[in-house]
């Protein structure tokens, strides 16, 4: 059987040490500020040093992965004679999926005896993260190329995302709220929360009034999806731009809650999401049995 890799891209917002520690190859995004361009290398102290800078009023616009840099990521890859599994943001979130395809068809050609599959995850962010994690465990306990493909497109749409934001300002830049929107919203105080279908798109599940009720919405949403789900040992992912305290509440509600959860571990979120959402954005993400509203 042919050795194989699993590999992503730096928007699984994965912690760097893990990544080393379990040899995962990662392909960067660019976040930019004043013509200055920045590598998102999935460092904790970049990410803390991105929201710093938001904080002081900085403003970061984003790049996509060309064709090019997709095809030298797998042909490295593919050189070693290795079989590759990659695994990128959903498709809707990002042109670079495009590219990424069109990359791997060309690869292709120049390896035909190497396999190169490219998943359409439907996920993003820590979603894309726990995937990750989920299918590299998979791979260390000695599951085969095609075994793992088929437990993470089995799996892939049984990955919660619920998120928050603090400051409306931020996706009205990026489009995704108009300029009244976000007025009323910032006046009225409006958190919205948000998460993702299995379309992978990013939508508004509800309106809150203020960070407390938005915090509150995202737990009680976490516990519905897990009231028919055993919850022992099951893993939670939360991962926050600059928003520690609220982490931990989040975490701790949950905890009480269910006492049996698995590992609930924070983490910094990553400088591509972070740079479109802001300061402030909370994430949560955990395996459950279907994605819901």
């Amino acid at each position: 059987m042919a050795d194989y890799k699993i590999a992503t891209s730096s928007t699984a917002d994965l912690p760097r040490t893990w990544l080393e520690e379990h040899q995962i190859p990662f392909v960067s995004y660019n976040y930019i500020s004043g013509g200055q361009v920045f590598e998102d290398d999935c460092r904790e102290e970049s990410r803390q040093a991105l929201y710093s800078e938001m904080r002081r009023g900085a403003r970061f616009k984003t790049s996509m992965i060309n064709e090019e840099q997709y095809a030298d990521f797998f042909r490295a890859i593919l050189s070693e004679g290795r079989d590759l599994i990659f695994l990128d943001m959903s498709q809707k979130m990002s042109v670079s999926y495009q590219n990424s395809i069109k990359a791997a068809e060309k690869v292709r050609a120049e390896f035909p005896e190497r396999q190169l599959y490219l998943m359409d995850t439907r996920c993003i962010s820590g979603g894309l993260g726990l995937l990750v994690e989920e299918m590299v465990l998979r791979k260390e306990q000695g599951a085969g190329f095609d075994e793992v493909i088929s437990w993470g497109e089995a799996h892939k749409l049984k990955i919660a995302h619920r998120f928050t934001v603090d400051d409306l300002n931020y996706l009205k830049n990026g489009g995704r709220v108009s300029n009244t929107a976000a007025l009323v919203g910032s006046l009225l105080s409006i958190k919205p929360v948000l998460y993702v279908p299995d379309e992978g798109t990013l939508d508004v599940v509800q309106k809150a009034r203020g960070r407390k009720a938005a915090l509150k919405s995202i737990t009680a949403s976490i516990l519905n999806d897990l009231e028919n789900v055993s919850t022992a040992g099951l893993s939670v992912h939360i991962l926050h731009a600059d928003c520690l305290e609220d982490a931990e509440k989040v975490r701790d509600a949950l905890r009480e809650a269910c006492p049996d959860l698995g590992e609930i571990r924070i983490t910094c979120l990553g400088a591509v999401i972070g740079a479109h959402c802001g300061p402030g954005l909370l994430t949560v993400f955990y395996l459950c049995d279907g994605r819901r509203p």
